[in-house]
């Protein structure tokens, strides 16, 4: 019997009203509280493509909105995109379903309310470490294109010792059957009896390039480990299974990596309009 067929089948999420209830969305640019938007709203203060607005209204970022007449900045309508972090353990499918019922990524991720999680790279069944996940599919596809050349390091054990004529081998080039490959870099680890540890650096994805490419000198890998992906590391104290949504400073690391302006960082309800952005004056007492 299948692993989901135990488990039992995860009910379906019915999906609600399309966009962001207007009140969270102005408080995400700053205005108010959502409870202030809620009374300005009721009070005529607020217009969605030129026409009042009213309690229970939701939006999409294509809809034009104005407090007294001024605009609130666009990316208020935007949801902001999210980076998780994932340790796979070994044995999970790097897939939304698998047709043998195996353990997926996808089983340990939190749910959405808007849009999906897309995994950026894969690991295979028996490797572990470091996954990505975003729900901005721009990023995803910069940083999966070849031509962004993002550095991936892994950690590898290996079965006895390697001479050093074969670890420069790695780095001037080794032949696979889908064409040559090398690592950036290869850093010696120690170890202890029959067990070596060296960190490798590549800035390719091929199918299982890693462990091809220690075969291709004779040397059979026990165990591997991703442990960064461009500036994101694995956290240390990030256990497997468990996932950490990636930080302000790490999004801007990530997004200059793949060559993308950084994601704006939206000001927490009541601090404040946003950079940039006029506070609707409240109405004069007469």
């Amino acid at each position: 019997m299948r692993r989901r067929e135990r488990q039992g089948a995860k009910p379906a999420v019915p999906e609600g009203p399309a966009g962001e209830k207007l009140q969270k969305v102005l408080a995400r640019a700053g205005a108010g509280s959502r409870r202030e938007m809620e009374r300005w709203i009721v009070e005529g203060r607020v217009t969605i493509d030129g026409r009042a607005a009213k309690l229970g209204d939701r939006v999409s970022p294509r809809q034009t909105i104005r407090i007294d007449g001024r605009s609130v900045p666009t990316y208020a309508t935007t949801p902001k995109p999210r980076v998780l972090l994932y340790h796979k353990p070994e044995g999970q499918v790097t897939t939304r379903s698998d047709p043998e019922g195996r353990p997926t990524v996808f089983d340990n991720l939190p749910v959405l309310k808007h849009g999906r999680w897309i995994a950026i790279g894969r690991l295979d069944l028996n490797s572990s470490g470091l996954l990505l996940f975003t729900t901005d599919g721009a990023l995803a596809h910069k940083l999966m294109h070849p031509s962004t050349m993002i550095e991936r390091e892994y950690a590898v054990r290996v079965l006895g010792s390697v001479p050093p004529e074969g670890l420069k081998q790695l780095t001037e080039g080794v032949v696979l059957e889908d064409g040559e490959a090398r690592f950036d870099s290869v850093l010696d680890a120690g170890g202890t009896g029959a067990n070596h540890w060296y960190h490798v650096v590549i800035r390719e994805g091929r199918h299982r390039e890693v462990r091809r490419m220690w075969e291709a000198i004779g040397a059979k890998v026990s165990r591997l480990m991703r442990v960064r992906y461009g500036p994101v590391p694995l956290p240390r104290l990030l256990r497997p299974g468990r996932t950490h949504d990636l930080d302000a400073d790490g999004m801007t690391a990530l997004y200059a990596a793949a060559g993308l302006p950084p994601p704006v960082k939206p000001r927490k309800a009541g601090r404040g309009p946003a950079r940039g952005a006029q506070r609707p004056r409240s109405p004069r007492r007469r």
